[in-house]
């Protein structure tokens, strides 16, 4: 099975990323879920995007490069809205990997993405923070791109519909995500 790295949203690590890591772990998988923001965490959009950039990308970066520096070069690269980002940070970086998971959010394709490479990418319909005409120019550049696209849309979620703790919660596109993600994982 793999090993995976889920990076947390802009709200930081919480319930959301551990009983992902969970179910993934009871899955057979070993997950690990670094915590960018050294413990703290946003009760609100508005905090998430001020605790983010009060850290910083390039800090929150170079904090996401040292959590995996341990981890198999193969080791799926995964991540929350802001967690994609993170996690395409080290894409160009680590080649090797087996697999990229974006769950809510769009984020950069290195140019020397390994030909082949599946990255299952999961989104609202619409989303707030990844507007239709962007959605629709990544998905253009990424079929430029060698990897190995798979895209699901759920319409009438919100941005980070898998969390229960939020109004953004859609039970059914979560439930269809998650099955998605689990076959995802065994098939690499």
């Amino acid at each position: 099975m793999a090993t995976v790295i889920l990076f947390h949203s802009a709200y930081g690590l919480r319930p959301l990323e551990r009983d992902a890591a969970e179910r993934l772990n009871a899955a057979g998988h070993q997950v690990v879920t670094p915590d960018l923001y050294d413990g703290r965490v946003a009760g609100s959009v508005e905090k998430a995007v001020a605790v983010r950039d009060g850290i910083g990308w390039r800090k929150l970066f170079a904090r996401a490069e040292r959590a995996v520096a341990d981890l198999p070069a193969t080791a799926v690269l995964g991540g929350f809205s802001m967690g994609a980002a993170v996690a395409a940070s080290l894409w160009a970086k680590r080649r090797e990997t087996a697999g990229v998971l974006f769950l809510h959010g769009i984020a950069e394709i290195p140019a020397n993405a390994r030909a082949g490479v599946p990255l299952q990418l999961h989104l609202a319909d619409p989303d707030i923070f990844e507007p239709a005409d962007e959605v629709a120019a990544w998905k253009a550049a990424a079929a430029e791109t060698p990897i190995a696209l798979e895209m699901f849309t759920y319409p009438g979620a919100g941005h980070i519909y898998t969390d229960p703790t939020l109004a953004d919660h859609h039970a059914e596109a979560a439930r269809l995500t998650w099955d998605r993600v689990e076959r995802f994982l065994a098939g690499l």
